[in-house]
């Protein structure tokens, strides 16, 4: 008789590999006066009239469930919104989908499109969850691996390199977590060409749209011919300061947005009404909050790179997100010897840029979306750690 015991697990989620960023961070909260880099979450608190809004939803009785799909009051904001700021123009009544944040919107969008065998191209370095999603649906995410010399910009031809029989989507992030690089016009209208001649579908996750800092945002959909072909995934958790209430949405063609809705009523119903109520607020009167909290963050980030530089540090100047990208190669150190050395001795909690792909390796992942007072203590700390391998 065997001895083996029995497992009941799936094979797919027994082979995924649990998140790099948590690890350091469950170490970290056993540990006193951390400053932590790492986490992907606003500062800020979330604006108040954005608050009293759903008080007032609260107030009003606005506690049962709403449409699947999302309150058509704020289907129809995001529309607006997405019009007026992007130019691309979506259907509130079919074309739009409000999730519980955006990384529901990826989960529905990618289990609505994959066929088990599909291939989906992952741009990395990447946001940890893309290509475990992918498996999860019963996909093969493909890495394409972009560099630094490029800025981590992707090139087409990575793309048509990559390309088989299979190939049925691509993921782009825009701007970028985590290098926080931005893709203009210029450089998207080529992507689209290679996207058009190979019949792909683009999940375009732009929920940094509103965090760029040096140059007009471009939305991918907007481009000629690819609002038919692109699924658009956004929300309100980084630009809006509102991570805590999961609320984001996806945009995109009618057949694939209602196969998104399918899957959505049988897991999740509908997403929490008081935060639609408040999301319609942030839309229609948290423009002034964004803008101030976006100045806040390009003054962050560019004391963060002049830091890294000073210390020797090559670091690309990010277009967008809140986040930094530096090389630690200089210190002869993996990225995740760095992260843990510098966690245990400095006590500085950043990720290790090898989690987010193998082009990831040699780099680091730093959040500044934190004060400033903790921003200079944290670059002190650092600048310390790193001095003692240039002795």
């Amino acid at each position: 008789m065997s001895t083996k015991q029995k497992t009941y697990l799936s094979k797919t989620v027994e082979q995924l590999k649990p998140s790099g960023i948590r690890r350091f961070f469950e170490l970290a909260s056993t540990m006193d006066n951390v400053i932590s880099l790492g986490v992907g979450e606003p500062d800020f608190v979330t604006p108040w009239n954005v608050i009293e809004a759903s008080y007032h939803a609260l107030e009003q009785g606005y506690t049962a469930y709403t449409a699947n799909a999302g309150m058509i009051e704020l289907r129809e904001e995001v529309s607006r919104y997405l019009k007026s700021n992007y130019e691309v123009e979506y259907n509130p009544e079919n074309e739009l989908i409000v999730t519980v944040g955006a990384s529901e919107a990826i989960d529905l969008a990618l289990r609505a499109i994959i066929n088990p065998g599909d291939e989906v191209i992952v741009v990395e370095p990447s946001f940890v969850a893309y290509s475990p999603i992918v498996s999860l649906a019963g996909g093969f995410p493909v890495p394409v691996q972009t560099d630094s010399k490029d800025a981590f910009k992707l090139q087409p031809e990575q793309i048509e390199k990559t390309i088989t029989s299979k190939t049925k989507a691509i993921i782009l992030c825009n701007p970028n977590n985590p290098t926080g690089t931005v893709l203009g016009k210029e450089e998207l209208i080529k992507i689209a060409s290679v996207v058009e001649k190979y019949d792909l579908i683009v999940l375009s996750d732009e929920i940094y749209a509103e965090l760029t800092y040096d140059e007009e945002f471009t939305s991918f959909p907007s481009i000629k011919r690819m609002k038919e072909r692109t699924i658009l995934i956004s929300g309100f958790s980084k630009a809006f300061a509102m991570t805590g209430w999961r609320l984001g949405y996806a945009a995109g063609p009618k057949e694939i947005i209602q196969a998104m809705i399918k899957i959505h009523q049988y897991t999740i119903m509908s997403a929490p009404t008081m935060a639609q109520h408040a999301a319609i607020e942030a839309l229609t009167n948290g423009e002034r909050s964004v803008r101030e909290m976006k100045k806040s963050y390009r003054q962050r980030r560019n004391f963060v790179v002049h830091s890294f530089h000073e210390m020797g540090l090559s670091c690309h100047i990010p277009g967008g997100a809140f986040y930094v990208f530096p090389s630690i190669s200089e210190t002869g150190l993996t990225s995740e010897e760095f992260a843990e050395q510098l966690l245990r001795k400095e006590k500085v909690a950043v990720v290790p840029g090898n989690v987010f792909g193998k082009s990831g390796e040699g780099y680091i992942r730093c959040s500044y979306a934190t004060s400033m007072k903790q921003l200079e203590e944290a670059m002190k700390r650092i600048a310390r750690f790193v001095s003692e391998f240039k002795k």
